[in-house]
């Protein structure tokens, strides 16, 4: 997916909000917020994490400089493995016409060197709200890779996919009860984009969508 791609088919199939949330980078953020800003529809700038242990988290940033800062943190953290485009394609870095400005030579699918029991404080130090990814799934979840989760952790936040047995996934994991439970589309594609068929009461601006999900 590209930014002015991602933006306006968001726009054609409904959606008011959307969160751009690439591994472990943010680089692709402002030039989807400047799209989101031409097609009327709200960016929020994101990342989905790979923890040290190889768990996926999602973090959502108020400011975009907050969010690019954090990208440049996790890149530091990133172990210094060089991708390989033939496999793994290559990591374009765009404006929001979708021009090439670049690309990232690190390949950004590894694990960072951020642990899950440190990642919820370092995200609200960027003014940011995380919470592990798809915990449904069998593989980069953090009951997947850890088996459970735990106070200790810090998330008030879980994600579960579309199709996900949240009932069966509370009944193994009773913390899951008093969590606040989100569902995104984690479309990796532009096929992948569903219609607008999730929704969040407040208002459709960053700030109060990131403080909606704090619960402040």
């Amino acid at each position: 997916m590209t930014p002015y791609n991602l933006v306006n088919l968001s726009a054609l199939m409904g959606m008011q909000a959307i969160a751009l949330t690439d591994h472990n980078s943010c680089q692709n953020c402002g030039a989807a917020m400047r799209a989101g800003e031409e097609a009327g529809i709200t960016v929020i700038p994101g990342m989905e994490l790979c923890t040290s242990e190889e768990v996926h988290v999602v973090c959502l940033f108020e400011e975009l400089k907050a969010a690019e800062e954090f990208s440049d943190y996790v890149l530091s953290t990133v172990p210094p493995v060089k991708n390989r485009p033939e496999i793994f394609g290559t990591q374009l870095i765009m404006d929001h016409t979708d021009k090439v400005l670049g690309s990232q030579d690190i390949l950004l699918t590894t694990a960072s060197g951020i642990s899950i029991s440190n990642v919820e404080k370092i995200v609200d130090g960027y003014g940011g709200v995380c919470y592990p990814a798809h915990i449904d799934r069998s593989s980069y979840s953090v009951i997947s890779n850890l088996g459970m989760i735990t106070q200790e952790m810090g998330f008030e936040i879980a994600e579960i996919s579309p199709n996900g047995d949240l009932d069966k996934m509370i009944a193994a994991h009773p913390i899951l009860s008093g969590m606040k439970i989100l569902t995104s589309s984690d479309a990796h594609r532009l096929e992948s984009l569903p219609p607008a068929n999730l929704s969040l009461h407040t208002e459709c601006d960053i700030k109060s969508i990131i403080r909606h999900l704090k619960n402040r």
